[in-house]
This record gives structure tokens, sequence and C-alpha cells, in this order.
């Protein structure tokens, strides 16, 4: 079950130098993917440009990573996750899926998705983003991640307005919570679903 479409947010996108961080960014907050409400586990998001690549840095408090698949495109999305869905054009029947876990593994894949809706993607599991890379940093309460990508791979550049959501999925290492699905801007989905171009965001580089 899925709510209609929210008005679609915008995100300024700043160019930065090879010596600036991106710490130092105002940061998005991830809310309930589901409905919009404050997570129980917070995540901060920060992004920018450099060179013609997305720089997009996580920042998520934690209780306690589950975390054990370590091999290019294993099903990262079992375990606990950051991802960002990528489109660089405004209607987006194509887009592209970036995962990293705790352990540092990546997943990246393309998605054709004429219809919008899960039931009718195809996911080329197969493609691989040239360049794409992250480095990922755990502490006991938190893990982050600063992931790279290259645009041009993806058939676009940093003249155009592109669209995208950021989520986590974090499976409740303690047993005493369930799983959390966190979005930049909510699917509405329950049971959470990520594949829902629709609810995309707007990202504009400056």
């Amino acid at each position: 079950m899925t709510d209609p479409a929210p008005p679609r947010p915008e995100l300024a996108v700043p160019s930065i130098g090879p010596t600036d961080r991106l710490v130092g960014l105002s940061a998005l907050h991830l809310v309930d993917a589901r409905n919009g409400a404050p997570p129980r586990l917070p995540t901060a998001v920060r992004v920018a440009l450099r060179a013609g690549e997305l720089l997009v840095r996580f920042d998520g408090r934690d209780a306690g990573v589950v975390a054990t698949r370590t091999r290019r495109d294993d099903a990262l999305w079992t375990e606990d996750v950051f991802e960002i869905f990528l489109a660089p054009q405004d209607s987006p029947s194509v887009y592209y899926e970036f995962e990293v876990n705790p352990l540092g593994a990546l997943f990246d894949a393309r998605v054709e998705s004429p219809e919008g809706r899960r039931e009718s993607m195809r996911v080329d599991v197969d493609w691989n983003c040239p360049g794409f890379r992250a480095r990922v940093t755990r502490r006991p309460d938190r893990w982050s991640a600063r992931i790279t990508i290259p645009l041009v791979p993806l058939g676009g550049d940093s003249s155009k307005v592109w669209r995208a959501n950021f989520y986590r999925i974090d499976r409740g290492a303690s047993g005493r919570e369930g799983d959390e699905h966190s979005a930049w801007i909510p699917t509405g989905a329950d049971p959470p679903d990520f594949h829902r171009p629709d609810r995309f965001g707007i990202l504009r580089f400056s």
C-alpha cells in the first residue's frame, strides 16, 4: 500500500575543491521510509560535487553492526547498508542503485523501470560503474561512509538536474528492536520499498 506522491524536495549540491571536506557541509537527515517519522537511529547525509564526481557522506548512529557480506554485488540489502538511487533524467524510467555496507562491500546496478513499479522493473547487476568507490569508518555507536560516484558513466553530467533518493537499512542487531528503513524522501510503502522512482527528489548542482 502506498500514499500519493508528495511534492519533490530539492537539494542544492555545492561544488567543492580538492581539499574541502564533506563534514563541513549542511546535512539532510533521513526519516522513516514508510511515514516520515523520526527514526530510532538518526542518519545524516551530506552531498557535494567534485570534478565530475558525486560525493555522498552518510553518518549513522548504530546499536550493533549486522554485516557479513564482503563480495562485490552481494545482496547487501539483507543486512545493514547505506543506499543511493540516482537518475540523470527528470522522469527516471532508468536509474542506478549504489550501496555500501559496514565492511566496505559495494553493490551497483542499472535499473530499468518503465512503469515505476517493482513488479515490472529489470535490474542489471552485471553493470558496474567505473570509479565507484567508498571509504567506511566504524565506531562503537555509529558507522560512516563516504561514497564517490562518477557521473559520466551514468549518462549525465553536472549541468543537468538529477533525481535521487538516499536510504538506510538497519537490521536491529540487539534483537530488541526490529528492522528500520530510513529515507531522505519517504516512499509511503508498507512493507518498505525503496524502488519508487516517483518519490525521488531533485538534485541541483551549483
